[in-house]
């Protein structure tokens, strides 16, 4: 496995260059590298925003002129290489890379906006011949300018915005709606919903799924509660001991994501509430199946989720330019343990 580290402060990028200067990325890199056609007074600009952010564009400056010279490598940028869902991914791509004798340079996301940009510009700076992209930055509309047209670029697991490209992701707002279902099913109708920063497009989706449902069952949005920004385990245990210390509490809850569900287990058990609260988890975690009850979940796909979009990228590798977008929705799977099987 090939990592790249954005552990450092984030780099100034080209971006914030062009933005301060208040010109494309294109015209900066045509300064950079002393192309003719730029005004002399934008060239001076350019140069005065590199000196005011200290950028160092030696390791870019020629990049955007890109040939058509393989380096048998491509871009991987996921949520977290930690996490055991990105990890699965990773290493399903990398199994069909490793029999094209291709590396694969990951780099891990953490839904911030600034190390989306920087990582891309980590990739295309080491002319990799293709990108995998989870986003998080209100816009992909930058990687017009900064990626060179040849190159393919495949998302996963979150759409992009302002970019047209393939992607792949699970169906965010069908599992929602197959887990809230579930709970409505047995009888439920206080029910808690805890996501991520609605900020992040899986966290909007699968609201978007929660919603749905309730409304499917006649049941208002008004009676259910919604917890947003738990970005790890720990907000989500404080999140559910809080939900649990008042009058009408809910009595089932739907879990956003798999380090919300941890959180969420943890406080159910140290309230002694884990055979009276039901729990559904959207996507499937570690010993799932040995806690006591048995842990229900919304289970991803996320071997298969590597594979389509590796096989994408590939494919238009293979033709030498971009395919058409397409979009692929990989479907989900309900497994009930016994935690969302639990009655009001």
């Amino acid at each position: 496995m090939t990592s790249l580290s954005t552990n450092r402060p984030p780099r100034v990028t080209i971006r914030e260059v062009a933005h301060r200067a208040g010109v494309g990325i294109k015209t900066v890199s045509r300064v950079v590298n002393n192309e003719p056609n730029v005004a002399p007074a934008t060239a001076a600009r350019v140069r005065a925003a590199i000196d005011e952010l200290k950028w160092e564009p030696d390791a870019h400056a020629s990049n955007l002129r890109r040939t058509t010279t393989r380096t048998k490598s491509v871009g991987l940028l996921l949520g977290s290489v930690a996490n055991p869902f990105s990890a699965t991914i990773h290493r399903a791509i990398e199994d069909i890379a490793i029999h094209r004798d291709v590396a694969v340079f990951a780099s891990s996301l953490d839904d911030e906006p600034e190390r989306e940009i920087a990582a891309v510009e980590a990739f295309v700076r080491r002319k990799v011949d293709g990108l995998i992209l989870t986003c998080a930055a209100h816009s992909q509309a930058y990687l017009t300018e900064l990626v060179p047209p040849e190159m393919p670029v495949v998302f996963i697991d979150r759409e992009p915005a302002d970019f047209a490209a393939d992607t792949v992701h699970s169906d965010n707002v069908g599992g929602a709606e197959l887990a809230t279902r579930h709970l409505l099913g047995f009888g439920h109708r206080r029910l808690a919903l805890l996501i991520d920063r609605r900020e992040i497009w899986t966290a909007r989706e699968r609201e978007r799924g929660f919603l749905a449902a309730l409304a499917e069952f006649g049941v208002s949005a008004d009676t259910a509660t919604i917890v947003a920004d738990l970005s790890d385990q720990d907000a989500a245990e404080r999140a559910v001991t809080t939900l649990l210390s008042v009058p009408d509490a809910p009595t089932a809850i739907v879990s956003g994501q798999n380090l919300i569900t941890v959180g969420a287990v943890h406080a159910l058990r140290r309230l002694g509430r884990h055979h009276d609260v039901a729990l559904v988890g959207f996507d499937d975690v570690e010993l799932a199946d040995l806690l006591e009850p048995g842990l229900t979940v919304v289970a991803q796909r996320p071997q298969e989720m590597g594979r389509v979009a590796a096989d994408r990228l590939f494919a238009s590798l293979d033709t030498g330019h971009r395919l058409p977008p397409a979009a692929k929705v990989i479907p989900v799977d309900l497994i009930p343990r016994g935690s969302g099987e639990i009655r009001p």
